[in-house]
Parts: C-alpha cells; sequence; structure tokens
C-alpha cells in the first residue's frame, strides 16, 4: 500500500506541486499552477501516469488555485484521498521555527508575524496553506522551511555588528535559505564519495535563478551566503547580492528613490538582468560569444563572486574535501564550472574536462581521480528532501 505525500510549493502568483510515496520515494504526480490572481485566465498543467493533463481557467486566489489542483487530481489521478500528509514549503521560519514543523492555527498566526522578514515569500506561502487545510482538513499539514538548515549557525556567522539590542528586537540576523537543497544535496555528497557525512568538508554551491553556497563540515553548516533575506550573497537572476549598504541611502538621497523602488531595484532589476539584460545564462553566453561586452562583464561579475565565496569558505572550514554544484546554474552550465575550476586551481584541482561537458541527471564527479579536492555536480531534490522532512515530522 502506497503512502503518498502532496508537496506545495506556493509562490505569489504560482503554485508548484508533486505527489511523492514516502516509502518507495517514486512521484506519481507533478504539476504547476501560473497566473494566480492575474485579470485573466491562468493556467494549469497535470503531469501523471506519463500524461499531461492541460487547463485554463481564472484563478483569483490561492484558493482557487489549490480547488483546481485537487480537481485534477480527482479526475486524471492519483487518488488524492490515499495522501497520507500535505507538506508546504515554508520560506522563512525566523528564530521561532528551527526544524519542520506540524501546522496549526497557532503555527500560522506565528508565521503572520514572521512576514516582516520576507514580505515577498511567506505571505503567498501562508494564503496556500490556508487554502489547503481548507479544502484538505483530515490530513495533517507540515511546513518545512528553507531556514531550517542554518539555524545552528554559529553565532560568529549569524551575528551582524549592528546595535545588539536593536538586532535582539527584532530578530535581525543571518537565516540562510535553500536549506532543504543544501541538506539534500551535502547528503548526497557523501554517498557519492562513500564517506561518512561527519569527516568531510563541503562546500555546496546551489546555482539557479536565487543562488547561495553553503560551508559544511561534518553535515553542519558553518556559513551560508543568504542573510536576513534572500537578497544577500551571489550575483543571481534579478537580484544584486552583497552591495554596499550605504547603496540604499545613496539613492534615497541621490535619486529621491523610496524604499520600495529601492528593493524594487536590488530583488527584480538587478543581478544578471541588470548587468547583462537578460537571466537565461545561456543567452548570456550567447551575447558574449558575440562581442556583448556588457554580457562578458556580467559573466565575469558572477564567476568573482562565486570564487571569493568559495575561497572565504575554504579558509573558515580549514581546508575542503568536496566542492558540489547544483540547481538550474550549477547543474548544467559547464563553462561556469570550468571558469571556477581553473581559478581554483590553486587547491590542487583538477577538472575532467569531458566528465564536466557531460549532460547528465546522475550525481557525478567532474575532477580527476587525482584532484586534491573532488568537483560534483549533484542534482538537488527539493521535494524529495521535503517529503523526508515530512515523515521525520509525523
Amino acid at each position: 500500500m502506497s503512502h503518498p505525500i502532496l508537496l506545495l510549493n506556493c509562490g505569489s502568483s504560482s503554485i508548484k506541486y508533486q505527489m511523492i510515496d514516502s516509502d518507495t520515494e517514486e512521484v506519481s504526480a507533478v504539476g504547476l499552477v501560473q497566473k494566480i490572481g492575474d485579470a485573466g485566465d491562468g493556467t494549469i498543467d497535470h503531469e501523471t501516469g506519463g500524461e499531461t493533463h492541460h487547463g485554463e481557467q481564472h484563478f483569483a486566489d490561492h484558493t482557487g488555485a489549490i480547488a483546481a489542483v485537487i480537481a485534477m487530481f480527482t479526475d486524471h489521478g492519483p487518488d488524492l484521498s490515499q495522501a497520507i500528509a500535505v507538506g508546504h514549503r515554508t520560506v522563512h521560519g525566523g528564530e521561532a521555527f528551527r526544524s519542520t514543523t506540524v501546522i496549526d492555527e497557532g503555527v500560522i498566526d506565528k508565521l503572520v508575524d514572521l512576514s516582516g522578514l520576507a514580505p515577498l515569500h511567506n505571505p503567498p506561502g501562508i494564503a496556500g496553506i490556508r487554502a489547503a487545510m481548507a479544502l484538505l482538513p483530515d490530513v495533517p499539514h507540515v511546513a518545512v522551511f528553507d531556514t531550517a538548515f542554518f539555524s545552528d549557525l554559529p553565532a560568529e556567522a549569524f551575528t551582524y555588528a549592528i546595535d545588539r539590542d536593536l538586532a535582539h528586537e527584532h530578530h535581525i540576523r543571518k537565516y540562510g535559505f535553500h536549506g532543504t537543497s543544501h541538506q539534500y544535496v551535502s547528503g548526497r555528497v557523501a554517498e557519492v564519495l562513500g564517506r561518512d557525512l561527519a569527516g568531510i568538508k563541503q562546500i555546496v554551491c546551489h546555482l539557479g535563478n536565487g543562488a547561495s553556497i553553503s560551508a559544511i563540515d561534518g553535515g553542519r553548516a558553518i556559513d551560508t551566503s543568504m542573510g536576513l533575506t534572500p537578497l544577500q550573497g551571489l550575483v543571481m537572476g534579478t537580484r544584486s547580492g552583497d552591495v554596499d549598504p550605504g547603496l540604499h541611502a545613496f539613492l534615497a538621497r541621490e535619486l529621491a528613490m523610496t524604499i520600495d523602488e529601492i528593493d524594487s531595484l536590488l530583488n527584480k532589476r538587478s543581478g544578471m538582468l541588470g548587468l547583462a539584460g537578460n537571466t537565461d545564462m545561456r543567452d548570456v553566453w550567447a551575447a558574449a560569444d558575440a562581442g556583448d561586452e556588457r554580457a562578458a562583464l556580467a559573466l565575469d561579475v558572477y564567476v568573482h563572486r562565486l570564487v571569493s565565496y568559495i575561497g572565504s569558505y575554504v579558509a573558515l572550514l580549514g581546508g575542503v574535501d568536496a566542492i558540489t554544484f547544483t540547481a538550474g546554474v550549477g547543474e548544467n552550465d559547464f563553462r561556469v564550472r570550468a571558469r571556477v575550476a581553473e581559478r581554483l586551481a590553486w587547491l590542487g584541482i583538477t577538472l575532467d574536462v569531458d566528465a564536466n561537458a557531460l549532460r547528465s541527471k546522475h550525481p557525478r564527479a567532474i575532477s580527476t581521480p587525482d584532484s586534491s579536492v573532488a568537483l560534483l555536480v549533484i542534482p538537488t531534490n527539493e521535494e524529495l528532501a521535503m517529503a523526508r522532512e515530512v515523515v521525520r515530522a509525523l
């Protein structure tokens, strides 16, 4: 008998979902709802049994979108009534939630209180939780937090050098994000290397439209690039990553920009989009190859920031055994990986050029056997990590 778990990832205008069996870890359904809250019709695509079922309708809110998801399961399967739980990706748990948590009204109230820490992410997540709990009331609902894996960072890593009383009162600290991915991938590194996780010093580079990097010593994260919000750290698709904190004051004084305008600039119109005019790395490479100096510089900035973080994390770890690339760019962009490896040759890293150029969905080493540090590509699986967390919580 199967024991499936429905996993929901609710964004402001979209819902990604999967059904995964908690025993076999097989995926029986994958879906995506888009354009929630738009004036026109949205879309829903539901894939199961090798077939994709498409629908178009108006989704006024997340309640309507979740209802459409349930209708897809009813009409096309698998049997949603067999689900033993619903897992919700929840971006920010603050200091209140340090591990995966079964949801009740008290949990929802606390998530509402935390929305100021993640105004772009937590509110749609809460809307999805409320809608799913109303429409699927007979199973437990579980919050899986992006921040949980980084909740026990050392104080020296999570503390900002600002007024300590203000920071304490308002819970201002580094939290880190993409935690389910970093936890999953770092565990897979140990399996691929055939070593005990407790004995590995490793760096995980989660490079997608959102990007983060972590230093993990013996399975415990000791630092990560994202901070109070997902804006800090690496260059991303539309996010700037690290900038001088004084930039906010400069833009407010010199250009009379409001806080909301500055926030929008750094989150939605910066990163590769701001530098190169495009968020798709394939298009950025194509432009650079065609002689576009903006695109070439954008790639240089991207790699420079990434190598800078790797170097600092090698120092914090006191050495490194493995550096792993994951997520969309990390798994697929062999040229970014090659540039990073070239810049890290001083560590004794030797890239296997053929292995690096290989396109594969399987975990693999891309360094030579005699490389002093293992370079790996490991596809992330945040949904599977979520399912495992839900099982643990129950």
